[in-house]
This record gives C-alpha cells, structure tokens and sequence, in this order.
C-alpha cells in the first residue's frame, strides 16, 4: 500500500454558537421516539443559555502554535483574527445571512445550467459590486506563495476551483487586505502561462469564462454570485504549505482587478476540476483531505492534505458522489431526517430530485421545502413551551431564551445512504444569541433547487474527503 505525505493547516472560525456537544451516530443505529430507543435524553440537548452568546476573546489550542506541519489561520471575523484596517465592526447575523444567500445562488447557477464568457484582454472590464458573494461564514488557511515565500491568508472553499490573490500592480481595482499585496516581480521562480497553451485553455472549466489574451499572456477572469470578481494574469509559482511540503510551478491567479473579498487574500479552490489546489497536489496525498470546523470557542480547527490513518472508528461513511453537469462539487445522498428521535415523513425522493452537496463556504443547510417544511413543523411542535421571535433573513423559526437560564433541545440527525447518521450537536441546530436564536436551516424556494449542506452542521466533526475511495466521512473531532 502507498504511503501518502500529510499536512495539517490549522483554523479558527466565527461562528455563532459554542461546542457543547456533537456526536456522530454509529451506522445503521435508529433513533427512535419510545423507551426501547433509550431516554428522553438521548433525544434532547440540555444547553445553558449564557453558552449560546458568540465568545469575544481569543483562547488559541495548542494546535494553533506554530509547528513543522501545522500553520495557524483565522476567520476574517472570528476574535482572533487581524482587523482589516477599513474595517472597525464584524458583520451582524443577517448580514451575514444576507451574504450567504449569495453564496447559495452563485452555487445554483453552476449547478444548474452553467455559462461560459468570454474574459476581453483588459483586466478592468467586468462590473464591480460591493460585497462578499462567496460568503461570510468561510474558513482562512495560511499559506506560502514565492520565492522567497510570502505568507497569505487564503479563503479554503470547496465549492471553487479557481486558486488566486491579489497581486501588484492594481491595474484596476484592489480591495483592502491586511497583509502587503502579493508582488510577483519580487519572486525569483513566479512565470506567466502563456496564453496559447493548453495550461491557459483548462481556465475556462474552473471559472466559467474563457480566458483571454494580453501580448502573450494567458488572462483569467472569474466572478461571484453578487459580481464579486478577481481579474489577472493566469501564472505559475511556488506553493509552501509547510517548509516540507512545497510544490513548484503551482497554477494560480494573479489578480490585478478584484473586488468584493475583503477579509482575505484571495481563495483556495479545493474543487474536484483539475486547475484547483486540490487536483494540484493530488498525487502526493492521495486524492484524500479532511478538516474540521471550530465553532466561536477561539480554539483551533484543522484542514488536512492526505490519510494519516488517525481517523476515528465511529466515522461514518457515505458515498462521495459527483454530477456530470458540473463535476467541481462534492455530492452526497441525504435521504432523511430524524428530530427528538422522530424521523420526519419525507420520501427520499424529496432529496434526491436536485441532489445535494456539501460545501465549506455556506453557512446554513438549505433543505428541499418538503423537507424543511416538516422539521420545521415537528421542531416547533417540540419547542412549543419556548416563545417565538421575530425571524433573521432566511431563518424564520427563532426564540428568545432571554429569560432562561437552560433549555431542553431537540437533537437533529441527518440520515445520509450506505447506512451513515450524523447526530448534530448544538452548534449545527441553532443559529443566533439567547435573545433571538434560531432553527439553523433554510429552505429552497423550489424543488428543482440543489440541496447545500453548509459548514455550520459540519462544525467540530472531522469531515473526510476520501476522493481516491468514492466516499465522505464524518468523525467525533471536536476540532481537538
């Protein structure tokens, strides 16, 4: 058997609800809503109300320390992150929930019918919209770019293909980022992509648009969902994970012309087309990562390249499944829901008419709306004594526990094919503060719409993409 290379990249996030707990349900187990199931307890979450407020200080894990193999990264908004020097307050709840329906809607359009446009020779030609379509509950990884390397805070994203940062000079427009802007003139080993090569031509399939020509150099463009946008010159560099793990003539793009990704550096596409870092550095990790997700605690997630064999024996697997419309996502079979220990009525037709994917940069879970509309119904039904507030954006089933000191709450667990059930903890079901918190689902407006799940229900699990093998796990992590 091959042994694979391993590299850890560690995270913090901002998210809205502490740990309290998350447990994966051992395959084939059913929940059920009688004695022989066990206690009301294993049904129920029972959480103190003061552990449902964002933390604000910075508690860093052991993991977040600098070591060989691991690098420390933040969430653009998360307590422990550099402020951007324009920017003085964190987004609220339903801006960030308003920025996540973008997301939603840039991952619908290339799921559905995707389109290809043409990307003109400037690199200041496509519109600009203030913003951050690709989402605002997204995790950062620090990473070395050039010769020598240049540290970089890169949003990870599952859902993109597309590597880039922005770089001198800013022909157009340049956003504000904390660090000093990438300078490929500064780099001894930085080259463009010329722009009749098949290098050039392989842009398309990873932004939607084909690339375009400035004297020889091959240019890309990509755009968001709310016309974020980064344009450049397509080019080839070091990439430094870590001092042992480094990968010459990495395709990325140098952005000249970029808006709408303040907070960060650029993106990491870990999509499964093969311009993305991911199909990059295959071959030395076995088409094999995982992660996991920190809630607002301000200690450390991890994202890691390749299988060191430490996954837990209570991972749950279910098949990692793709689309041929648009081979980027990771698509999995969701095909039911239980809530209190009852599952829900919903055929798993309901699921598998669009399809699901899971994606590290949505932030809450969009359901088929016969599928939400029964946890709705049976959520509300089992947190009938609590009162109802008014609704945040897209979450329209919220609570105020201002005048609570705990409450019991229903756990939720996701059904997925090959027997895996995935047990929620509460940092998956509710969304919010104690004076408006909420059920931290959404649902689609139509049945033909994809389902997504997103990085809140993912938090603190240990989330396995074993590409090579056909599956998707999910294993106790805690992120510890």
């Amino acid at each position: 058997m091959a042994t694979f290379s391993r590299i850890v990249i560690v995270f913090f996030c901002i998210c809205s609800i502490d740990l309290l707990s998350v447990e994966v349900a051992a395959a084939g187990r059913n929940l059920r809503h009688d004695d022989e199931a066990g206690t009301l307890h294993d049904h129920y979450h029972h959480v103190k109300v003061s552990s449902l407020s964002p933390r604000e200080d910075c508690r860093s894990s052991p993991k977040g320390q600098k070591q060989d193999a691991i690098l420390e990264v933040v969430h653009s908004y998360g307590p422990c992150s550099k402020r951007n020097p324009d920017e003085t307050n964190n987004p609220t709840h339903s801006e960030i929930l308003e920025r996540d329906e973008a997301r939603v809607k840039y991952i619908r359009s290339r799921v559905s019918l995707p389109t290809v446009h043409k990307v003109a020779a400037s690199a200041v030609t496509l519109p600009a919209k203030s913003g951050v379509s690709i989402g605002s509950g997204n995790y950062l990884v620090s990473v070395g770019l050039g010769t020598p390397a240049r540290q970089l805070n890169l949003i990870f994203d599952t859902g993109s293909d597309f590597t880039w940062t922005q770089c001198k000079p800013c022909v157009g427009t340049c956003y504000s980022q904390v660090d000093a802007v990438f300078n490929p003139s500064a780099s001894s080993t930085y080259t463009n992509i010329s722009c009749s090569s098949a290098a050039c031509a392989s842009v398309a399939s990873a932004t939607s648009a084909l690339p375009g020509c400035s004297g020889s150099t091959c240019v890309y463009g990509v755009q968001y969902g709310d016309s974020s946008f980064s344009v450049g010159f397509y080019g080839t560099e070091t990439l430094t994970l870590t001092p042992g793990n480094v990968f010459p003539n990495f395709k990325f793009g140098c952005g000249e012309n970029n808006q709408g990704f303040r907070g960060s550096d650029g993106l990491l596409g870990l999509g499964r087309n093969q311009v993305s870092a991911f199909s990059q550095v295959a071959t030395k990790y076995g088409r094999y990562f995982s992660y996991c997700l920190p809630t607002r605690s301000g200690s450390g997630g991890s994202l890691t390249f390749g299988n060191s064999g430490s996954a837990s024996s209570a991972t749950v697997y279910t098949p990692l499944l793709s689309s041929s419309q648009n081979p980027t996502f990771y698509f999995l079979s969701l095909q039911g829901i239980t809530v209190g220990g009852i599952k829900l009525s919903i055929s798993p037709s309901v699921f598998s008419t669009a399809g699901t994917v899971i994606d590290s940069g949505t932030v809450i879970t969009r359901l088929p709306p016969a599928a939400y509309s029964a946890l709705k119904t049976t959520f509300k039904q089992l947190m009938s004594k609590y009162p109802i507030t008014s609704a945040v954006s897209i979450l329209d089933t919220c609570y105020d526990f201002s005048s609570y000191t705990s409450v019991s709450v229903p756990v939720i667990t996701l059904l997925f094919s090959n027997g895996a059930q995935v047990r929620l903890g509460i940092p998956g079901i509710l969304y919010g503060t104690s004076s408006q918190t909420c059920l931290a689902f959404a649902g689609n407006s139509d049945s033909s719409s994809v389902g997504i799940l997103g990085n809140t229900q993912q938090q603190t699990f240990n989330v396995i993409y074993d590409v090579a093998g056909g599956r998707l796990g999910f294993g106790p992590g805690s992120c510890s």
